[in-house]
């Protein structure tokens, strides 16, 4: 699926409405340039996910728990050198908990995946427009 956004509020929607559909346990490997959207489509998942905080990119804290009617981990890998880092700080164990996952920099931890994952692809069309492709699996 290809969405067309036009602003941020917008990519942020497209978020919120992919969110509202996710299972529970999903994995979303979010993948783009620096810049690209991925912190707002992220911010618009927590809206869709009945989360009312404040989201901002996790590159110093790896990731950032989010609590609400339903769970989102938003995680930045840009910091991480391997996969190995990512379980170190316990990744099966947020995967067991159920809630969603949302990655940020995905290529980075892509042998940490085991090809079930949500991949959204966000790329920049113009100053302000974006292009989202959602699939699955391995990009």
């Amino acid at each position: 699926m290809t969405i067309y956004t036009n602003s941020e509020a917008e990519t942020e929607a497209a978020g919120a409405r992919f969110a509202e559909t996710l299972p529970a346990g999903a994995v979303v490997a979010l993948y783009g340039d620096l810049g690209a959207g991925k912190t707002a489509f992220v911010r618009g998942m927590a809206r869709g996910l009945g989360i009312d905080a404040r989201v901002s990119s996790p590159t110093f804290t790896i990731v950032n728990e989010y609590l609400g009617e339903r769970e989102l981990y938003h995680f930045d890998m840009y910091r991480l050198g391997s996969s190995d880092e990512l379980f170190d700080i316990g990744w099966e164990d947020y995967l067991s908990r159920g809630g969603i996952c949302a990655l940020e920099w995905s290529e980075n931890v892509a042998d940490a995946f085991e090809g079930n994952e949500i991949t959204v692809s966000i790329s920049k069309s113009s100053d302000s427009g974006r292009i989202i492709e959602i699939g699955e699996g391995k990009l």
